[in-house]
C-alpha cells in the first residue's frame, strides 16, 4: 500500500496519478489526512496522561513513606481517573489506526509515469509484434477439438471429477505439460533465479502482503474452516518468503522461480472466451519473482521482459508485447507489460504473461526492507514478478499453430523434454 508519509507529502501528485487508473482518490486521501491528525492528537493526550500517571505513581509511594496518607489516597483516586482516560484514549487510538489502515488498503498503487491513460484492455499500447502468423491447412481445428482428437486433454472427465474449468491431462498431453514446466524452470535457473517449491495455500497475512486481500472481486478460493486461501499465483507465497525481512543492500537482486498449480474462481466468466484452455479455475504456471534496490527496479523490469520474450521465441510462437493502460493495470502494479501469443485456429491473441513492477507497494504491506552500510534506518525494497510462463494458453497456441495433417509438431526446444517430436 502507499505510505501515509507519501500521501501527506504528495497529496495532489497522488490524486493526479491515480486518475490514470480511473480512481478518484480526492475524498479518501482527505479522510486519511484528517484521521491522521486525530491520531496524532490522541497520541499526544495519551502520552501526557501516561506521563502524569507515572509521575503520580512515584509520588504516591513517597507520600506513604512520608506518612502523608490523606494526600497519598487523594493521589490514588486521581490515578483511577487517569486510568479511565488512558483506556478511553487507547481505544480511540486503536480504532483510528485501524480505520486509517482500512482506508490505505483501498487505494491502488500509483502508476509509473509511462503508463498511458485508458479505461480497459482495448486501450493498451502495442509495443511490438514479432513472428509470423502460421497458415493452417484446410482441416485445421481449435485446440479443444485437437485435445479430443488426440486424447491428450479431457475436459468432460475433468468436469465429471470436479467441474468446468478443471481439465484432465493425459498421455502426451500430460507429458507436454510437464515438459513445459521443466523447460521454463530450467531456463529461469539459467537466468539466475533460485528455484523454490512453495505451499499452494496461504494464510490471511500472506494474502494481504501481496495485495490479493481484501479480495474485492471474490476471485480467491477460501478454505473457510481454516481461514486459508488457495493461491491464484506462486507470486503470493514466494514474495511472502520475505515478509518482515530486512535485507542487506548487497543481497540485491534476490531472484526466485517457482512452479505451482494456480486457483482462480473467475467469477462472471462466460461465453466463447472460456472455451477449452482459454480460462480455467485450476492451471499450471511458472513464476519469476525479483526483489530489487529502488534505483534498479526498472532496469530489472526490462531484464525480466527480455527473459520472458526469449522463452516465447524458443517456443517459436508469434507474439506481441503490450504496455498496459491505467484502466487495465492491476491494483498493486505501477507498470505492467503483457505478452500475448497468436492462436491461429481461434484467430485471436491470448495473454500468456504479465510482467510487473510493484515498486514499494507490496513491500510496505510486507514490511520488506533493506539496509545499506551508510543508511541510518532500513528503507522499503521494490518487488517485481512475471509469468514465465502460464501454461494453458501457451499449450492452446502450440497445439493450434503446430497442427499438420500428420499430427501436432513439437517445437525443437521442447523435444529433449517430451522425448517425441509429434503428437499423433
Amino acid at each position: 500500500m502507499l505510505s501515509l508519509k507519501y500521501l501527506q507529502e504528495n497529496k495532489e501528485e497522488a490524486i493526479k496519478a491515480l486518475k490514470i487508473k480511473n480512481f478518484d482518490a480526492t475524498e479518501i486521501i482527505g479522510r486519511i489526512i484528517i484521521l491522521d491528525e486525530k491520531r496524532k492528537e490522541s497520541q499526544v493526550k495519551l502520552d501526557a496522561t501516561l506521563a502524569e500517571m507515572n509521575g503520580l505513581s512515584k509520588e504516591i509511594g513517597m507520600l506513604f513513606k512520608s506518612g502523608k496518607a490523606d494526600e497519598a489516597n487523594a493521589a490514588k483516586e486521581k490515578t483511577g481517573e487517569l486510568k479511565d482516560s488512558i483506556t478511553e484514549l487507547t481505544a480511540i487510538q486503536n480504532s483510528t489506526v485501524q480505520e486509517l489502515n482500512d482506508l490505505l488498503l483501498q487505494i491502488p498503487n500509483t502508476p509509473h509515469s509511462s503508463v498511458p491513460a485508458g479505461k480497459g484492455e482495448n486501450e493498451n499500447v502495442i509495443e511490438k509484434t514479432c513472428g509470423t502468423i502460421p497458415k493452417l491447412h484446410a482441416d485445421a481445428i481449435p485446440h479443444w477439438e485437437l485435445a479430443k482428437k488426440y486424447n491428450i486433454i479431457d475436459f468432460e472427465l475433468g468436469n465429471k471429477i470436479t467441474g468446468a474449468g478443471f481439465p484432465l491431462y493425459r498421455g502426451k498431453g500430460a507429458i507436454l505439460q510437464r515438459a513445459l514446466i521443466n523447460f521454463f524452470l530450467d531456463e529461469n535457473r539459467k537466468a539466475g533465479y533460485e528455484e523454490v517449491i512453495p505451499p499452494l495455500v496461504v494464510n490471511e497475512a500472506s494474502g494481504y502482503g501481496t495485495g490479493q486481500l481484501p479480495d474485492k472481486e471474490g476471485q480467491m478460493y477460501h478454505v473457510t474452516e481454516d481461514n486459508l486461501y488457495l493461491i491464484p499465483t506462486a507470486e503470493v507465497p514466494v514474495t511472502n518468503i520475505y515478509r518482515d525481512v530486512i535485507l542487506k543492500e548487497e543481497d540485491f537482486p534476490v531472484k526466485n522461480t517457482a512452479y505451482s498449480a494456480c486457483f482462480r474462481r473467475e467469477a462472471g466468466s462466460y461465453g466463447k472466451d472460456v472455451r477449452g484452455l482459454n480460462r480455467l479455475h485450476q492451471f499450471d504456471k511458472v513464476e519469476i519473482v525479483q526483489l530489487q534496490h529502488p534505483d534498479k527496479s526498472y532496469e530489472a523490469l526490462e531484464g525480466m521482459v527480455a527473459h520472458v520474450e526469449g522463452l516465447i521465441l524458443k517456443l517459436e510462437l508469434p507474439y506481441r508485447l503490450l504496455r498496459l493502460c491505467g484502466g487495465d493495470t492491476s491494483f498493486t502494479a505501477a507498470l505492467t507489460f503483457d505478452f500475448e501469443v497468436f492462436s491461429a485456429a481461434q484467430d485471436k491473441w491470448l495473454e500468456v504473461s504479465s510482467v510487473s513492477n510493484f515498486e514499494a507497494y507490496q513491500s510496505n504491506r510486507l514490511k520488506l526492507r533493506y539496509k545499506g552500510k551508510d543508511m541510518k534506518k532500513p528503507e522499503l525494497a521494490h518487488t517485481l514478478n512475471g509469468s514465465a510462463l502460464a501454461l494453458p494458453r501457451i499449450v492452446a497456441a502450440l497445439l493450434e499453430n503446430n497442427q499438420t495433417p500428420e499430427g501436432i509438431r513439437i517445437p525443437k526446444a521442447l523435444v529433449p523434454y517430451t522425448g517425441f517430436e509429434l503428437i499423433d
